[in-house]
C-alpha cells in the first residue's frame, strides 16, 4: 500500500541544477514581469563590465563564461530588477496594519519602493516625504539624543564598499561605534576566532587553489542553495577525482549529485556528477566532536607511522617554524575519549578514521565551512579547531590548501574590511585621523544582540538600517519586535518593503535606494561601486538599468544627505565631493586602509585585485608572530538542558529563499512545495514520542531565558533522513524558539544552528 505523505511533501529524485534549475529561472523571470529585460540583465551578472550579483559572495573566475549566474542568483537579480512597484497609490491603499497581515514573501513581492516615505500614525499609512525634509527630520532627531550611544546603525552585507565606508565615517563622526551588522549573525565567529589562530579573520585560499587541491572537506553548509556558483568549482573537482568529504546533518542534494547547466553533455543526456565521495551525517552540534576526533585519528596515524620507522604524518617542519601550542592541543585531544567523541558527533570510528586517512594521504587540503560551524554557542572555538586541523599538516599558506569560510551576502566581508565594526582597531582609528583630521571614539560599540537588547531596555532611542531586515533576522522576534516599537526614530534605507519597516517608532522613515542592477548617475557621470568576495578579491560593479523612479537615490547619496543634516560642517568632511565622484571615496578608503593602494587604478582592471592576506603567505599577524594551535573545552557546541527529552534544532534555508528574503514557498530539493510550516525529524525520534509523519506538533525552545513565548504551534512534522537527536526547521520562522541569551559569548553570534527544543503533539 502506497504511503500517504503530508500535503505538499513529495519525493524529489532529480539532481541539483540541470533542467529544473533553468525552468525555475524562466518561472522567476515571468513572475517578476521582466522576461525580456531580465534575460539581458542576467547576462551582465558577474561580468567584468557588468554588475556583481546581489546574492552570494562566491568569487568570479578569471575567465568568465557566457553566463556566470546560478538559479538563486537569477532569483536575487530578478527580485531586485522586477517591474513591480510600490508607489504612492500602493501606500494610499494599504495601511500598515493591513501590510502587517501579509506574508513576508508578499511584502517584498509587491515591488520596488519608488519614493521616500514617512509613517503617519493618524492614518496608519506611509506617506510621501520630500528628501530634504526627511534628512532634516533625521538630523534633528539624532541631535536631540542625550548621547550618540543612544543610536544604533545597522548594515546589511549587500552594501557596497563605498556606501559602507561612508556609513561608518558618518557614524564615527557622529560619535559612536554602535555599528551592528549582519556579520554579527553569520561569520562573526570567523572574524573573532581566526585572528587568534592565524592572524587574519578571513579565508586564506583563492579560487585557483581549488584547481590544485588533493582533497576538499566541507563542514556545515549547503552550497547548492546558499552559494550555488560554488557548485561549478566542486563539479570540476569531483570530475578530476578529488575526494570531497562532507560533514552535514542533512543530505543536501547538490552535495550528492549535480548537473551543471553549463555542461552540454549533462544537459543533453540528463546525467549528473556525484559530488561527495563520502557524506557523514553529523549530529546537530557535533562538529566540535568530529574535529577533535579527526585530530585524534591524525595523531594516532602519526604515532603509528613513527613506530614503523617512517617519517610521521604531521608536518613537523611547518609546525616547528610557523606555529606554537602544539603540545597543549595534543594533550587536549589525546585526553578526549573516543566514546565521548562518537556520542557527541553521532559518527562511527570508521567514518572518522577513513576521513583522517584521506587527509593524511593528501598533500594539499582545503576545508570549506559555513554557518553550520559558526552559528553555535561555541562557534568561535569551532573555527579555531578547523584551523588546528589544517595546520597539523601545514595546509595553510601554500598552493591548493587553506581555510575557506564561505560567506553569504555579496559584500559582507568587504563591509567589515572598510570599517563596519563595533570594535575599531588602532589601525582603523589612526587611518581615520590621518584621512579626516579627527580621532573617532575607541570604545567598543554594540553588536546586533547588544543593539536589540538596548532597544528592549529603552537605552537605544534611534535605529538607522542600511538595508537588511534586522527584526526578522534576529533571534527571539517577539522581544525584538517590542524593542523596535519602543524607539523614538527608525530609518530604513531599502529597495523593497519588509517586516522590519512595519515596526513603527514614534518617527519612522523608509528611504528608497538603488539596487546593484541600477544605473548610479551622479554629477560627474555614471558611477561604479566595489565589493569584496569570500576570497578577498575586490572588483567593480556597474549597474545599467534605469532606476524604478527619479526619486530613488544611491546608498552613498542617502548616507551623505543624513550626515550633512546631522553633522553640518563638523570635521570639514566634503560629503558633496565624495558623492559627485565615487573615486574620491575610494581615495579616502586607500588613505585609511593602505592595503587598497592604487584602488581606483587596480579596481578598473578586469577581475579587480586581491587584498593582501598575510596568512596566505605564511606571515602571521599575531602577537607572537606565529600561527597558534588553540584548545577548546569539551565537545558540545551548545548548552544542553537537563533531561533527555530535548532535541537539537538547526535552522535551514529553503531553496526558494536568500537569508530573510523568501522568493517563493517551495524547497524543491527537500521535496517541500507550497509551504514552510514544517519541521524535519528522524523517524525513530518521532516514534519514541508517539508521533508520526504528518502530525501537527508544537515546538518549545529550551534555551536559557526561554519561556512559553518561545513556542511555535501547529507545524507539520516530516519524517526525514536526519540523525537521531537532531531536527531542522526553516529560518526565520523557527527564530521564535530562541531566546536572545542563546549566543556565542566570544563573538556575539546567535546560535541558530544549535537550539535545544522539545516537541509534542499540537495542543490545538
Amino acid at each position: 500500500m502506497k504511503k500517504t505523505r503530508p500535503p505538499g511533501i513529495l519525493r524529489y529524485d532529480h539532481p541539483a541544477g540541470g533542467w529544473d534549475a533553468l525552468k525555475a529561472v524562466a518561472k522567476t523571470l515571468a513572475r517578476q514581469q521582466i522576461a525580456v529585460q531580465g534575460s539581458r540583465t542576467l547576462l551582465r551578472a558577474n561580468q567584468p563590465e557588468g554588475f556583481d550579483c546581489p546574492g552570494c559572495a562566491w568569487p568570479d573566475p578569471k575567465h568568465t563564461s557566457s553566463f556566470e549566474f546560478c538559479e538563486n542568483g537569477a532569483k536575487a537579480i530578478t527580485w531586485e530588477s522586477t517591474a513591480k512597484r510600490t508607489d504612492a497609490s500602493f501606500f494610499a491603499e494599504h495601511t500598515v496594519s493591513k501590510l502587517w497581515t501579509l506574508k513576508d514573501h508578499q511584502l517584498e513581492d509587491a515591488g520596488r519602493i519608488t519614493l521616500p516615505l514617512r509613517y503617519d500614525a493618524s492614518s496608519d499609512r506611509f506617506e510621501p516625504i520630500d528628501w530634504e525634509a526627511a534628512f532634516k527630520l533625521i538630523g534633528s532627531e539624532l541631535n536631540t539624543l542625550v548621547s550618540p550611544d543612544q543610536a544604533e546603525f545597522y548594515t546589511s552585507g549587500r552594501a557596497s564598499n563605498e556606501a559602507a565606508f561612508l556609513y561608518q565615517l558618518f557614524v564615527r563622526a557622529y560619535g559612536t561605534n554602535n555599528l551592528p551588522d549582519c556579520s554579527n549573525m553569520c561569520h562573526e565567529a570567523t572574524s573573532v576566532g581566526l585572528p587568534k589562530s592565524i592572524g587574519v579573520g578571513k579565508g586564506t585560499v583563492t579560487l585557483e587553489d581549488f584547481n590544485h587541491a588533493d582533497a576538499i572537506f566541507s563542514f556545515g553548509h549547503n552550497p547548492g542553495t546558499n552559494h550555488p556558483r560554488m557548485m561549478t568549482t566542486l563539479h570540476q573537482a569531483a570530475r578530476r577525482g578529488v575526494p570531497i568529504i562532507v560533514f552535514n546533518p542533512l543530505k543536501e542534494r547538490a552535495l550528492e549529485r549535480f548537473a551543471a547547466p553549463q555542461d552540454p553533455v549533462e544537459m543533453v543526456t540528463m546525467s549528473s556528477t556525484p559530488i561527495a565521495s563520502a557524506y557523514h551525517q553529523i549530529r546537530v552540534g557535533g562538529d566540535m566532536a568530529a574535529l577533535k576526533g579527526l585530530m585524534k585519528a591524525v595523531f594516532e596515524l602519526d604515532a603509528a607511522s613513527l613506530a614503523a620507522g617512517r617519517g610521521g604524518v604531521l608536518d613537523r617542519q611547518f609546525i616547528g617554524e610557523h606555529t606554537s601550542g602544539i603540545d597543549a592541543l595534543r594533550a587536549d585531544v589525546e585526553a578526549t575519549r573516543w566514546n565521548e567523541i562518537f556520542e557527541a558527533s553521532g559518527l562511527t570510528k570508521q567514518a572518522i578514521e577513513s576521513t583522517a586517512g584521506v587527509y593524511a594521504k593528501a598533500e594539499r587540503v582545503i576545508v570549506c565551512y559555513g554557518m553550520g560551524i559558526t552559528q553555535h554557542a561555541r562557534g568561535t572555538y569551532n573555527v579555531q579547531q578547523i584551523a588546528n586541523f589544517l595546520m597539523l599538516r601545514g595546509n595553510i599558506g601554500r598552493e591548493g590548501a587553506g581555510i575557506a569560510p564561505i560567506r553569504g551576502h555579496s559584500n559582507v566581508q568587504g563591509d567589515r574590511t572598510v570599517g563596519i565594526t563595533e570594535i575599531p582597531s588602532k589601525t582603523l582609528l589612526d587611518g581615520m585621523e590621518r584621512a579626516f583630521g579627527f580621532r573617532p571614539p575607541s570604545g567598543k560599540g554594540h553588536n546586533a544582540v547588544d543593539a536589540v537588547e538596548a532597544a528592549i531596555d529603552g537605552r537605544a532611542k534611534a535605529l538607522i538600517c542600511l538595508g537588511g531586515n534586522l527584526a526578522v533576522a534576529m533571534s527571539d522576534p517577539e522581544a525584538t519586535f517590542q524593542g523596535m516599537r519602543k524607539l523614538d526614530l527608525s530609518v530604513h534605507i531599502a529597495t523593497k518593503l519588509n517586516r522590519s519597516h512595519l515596526l513603527t517608532a514614534k518617527t519612522t522613515l523608509v528611504l528608497p535606494c538603488l539596487g546593484r542592477t541600477d544605473l548610479d548617475m551622479q554629477s560627474s557621470g555614471p558611477q561604479l561601486v566595489t565589493v569584496e568576495d569570500s576570497m578577498s578579491m575586490v572588483h567593480a560593479s556597474r549597474g545599467f538599468l534605469y532606476p524604478p523612479s527619479d526619486l530613488v537615490r544611491s546608498e552613498p547619496a542617502i548616507i551623505a544627505g543624513i550626515a550633512k543634516a546631522t553633522l553640518g560642517d563638523r570635521h570639514g568632511i566634503n560629503w558633496d565631493g565624495m558623492i559627485a565622484d565615487y573615486d574620491v571615496i575610494r581615495d579616502k578608503i586607500e588613505e585609511v586602509f593602505p592595503d587598497f593602494c592604487e584602488f581606483n587604478k587596480r579596481v578598473r582592471k578586469p577581475g579587480g585585485f586581491r587584498l593582501d592576506i598575510a596568512a596566505s603567505f605564511r606571515r602571521w599577524d599575531t602577537p607572537g608572530g606565529k600561527a597558534n594551535f588553540l584548545t577548546s573545552p569539551g565537545l558540545w557546541e551548545d548548552p544542553l538542558p537537563d533531561g533527555h527529552d530535548s532535541l537539537m534544532l538547526t535552522t535551514i534555508r529553503s531553496h526558494d529563499q536568500y537569508n530573510t528574503t523568501i522568493y517563493g514557498l517551495d524547497d524543491r530539493y527537500r521535496g517541500v512545495f507550497g509551504r514552510r510550516d514544517v519541521v524535519f525529524m528522524n523517524g525513530e525520534d518521532l516514534a519514541g514520542r508517539g508521533l508520526k509523519d504528518g502530525d501537527r506538533v508544537d515546538v518549545q525552545g529550551m534555551t536559557e531565558g526561554a519561556d512559553d513565548k518561545h513556542l511555535v504551534r501547529g507545524f507539520t512534522v516530516v519524517a526525514y533522513d536526519i540523525p537521531r537527536g537532531s531536527m531542522a526547521g526553516y529560518y526565520p520562522e523557527m527564530n521564535v524558539v530562541m531566546s536572545l541569551n542563546h549566543y556565542d559569548r566570544l563573538s556575539g553570534t546567535p546560535s541558530y544552528k544549535g537550539v535545544p527544543v522539545r516537541v509534542s503533539l499540537a495542543s490545538s
